[in-house]
């Protein structure tokens, strides 16, 4: 039997090769057996934004990257971050405060997406914003203001990326009447070949920002594929519905040392 790898999220917690010690929002909660493998553990999986950036401080390796739990559940990083490194991205804009929200239609014509910037998913904070009471009822007592064009689109791919490869691909078709494709929003998971196009945009996105664990969201639209947004807490239902064991899979790579 392989020797174990430590983690702290209980993600791997299925994985016979993986020994999970949990989340201590105080350090000091840890025992001193858990003290003493978090210190000489090469490497730690799973280990949480917070942790992440301490055991980067100190050089020691984990597993997401210290940059992918930089960009998690941030869609403004995000943006920015696409932006910056030039990569394929719907036309997206940040506007803070009130006099800055008076200006989205200066930059948007209805219909255009509107979304919680920070910590939403499965589709919830995601709004079409159509005339001016719904940007009424977007903007109302809110500070920050996460706006994006809306492309006329049914159907995008989830490119789950690990390492350095897309361990997974499949399409998501969104149920009639729903401009949201995401399966906890009622859409449909379809295992039909994913374009090598998109897939490489999936691989040189992962790689240009950092990322080797994370869900990207990748749509055509207007002659090309672009990024829609990157998720690092991605589900589990496309690996379900091709017959992959998530948990095996994740053995093998790191019994291999890929990840």
């Amino acid at each position: 039997m392989a020797l174990q790898v430590l983690a702290l999220e209980a993600r791997l917690r299925a994985c016979r090769n993986v020994r999970t010690i949990g989340v201590r929002p105080n350090f000091t909660d840890y025992n001193p057996e858990e003290v003493a493998l978090i210190r000489r553990a090469e490497k730690i999986y799973y280990p949480t934004a917070f942790y992440a950036d301490l055991f980067d401080a100190m050089g020691k390796a984990t597993f997401p990257s210290y940059h992918t739990y930089k960009c998690v559940q941030d869609k403004i990083k995000q943006s920015a971050l696409f932006q910056l490194v030039g990569l394929p991205h719907p036309k997206t804009r940040v506007f803070y405060g009130k006099r800055q929200q008076l200006k989205i239609k200066r930059h948007f014509q209805y219909p255009f997406i509107a979304k919680e910037p920070r910590g939403s998913a499965m589709g919830r904070g995601v709004f079409l914003i159509e005339n001016d009471a719904d940007l009424e009822h977007y903007t109302q007592g809110r500070h920050v203001c996460y706006i994006q064009q809306y492309l006329t689109i049914d159907r995008d791919i989830r490119a789950v990326v690990i390492g350095s490869q897309v361990a997974h691909a499949y399409w998501r078709i969104a149920k009639k009447g729903e401009f949201r494709t995401n399966v906890a929003r009622g859409g449909r998971i379809s295992l039909e070949p994913i374009p090598k196009t998109a897939m490489a945009l999936a691989i040189h996105a992962a790689k240009t920002c950092g990322w080797d664990d994370v869900g990207l969201d990748i749509c055509y639209f207007d002659g090309q594929y672009m990024i829609l947004e990157a998720n690092m807490k991605y589900g589990r239902e496309g690996f379900r519905a091709a017959g992959i064991d998530y948990y095996a899979m994740m053995e093998r790579m790191i019994d291999e040392g890929y990840i």
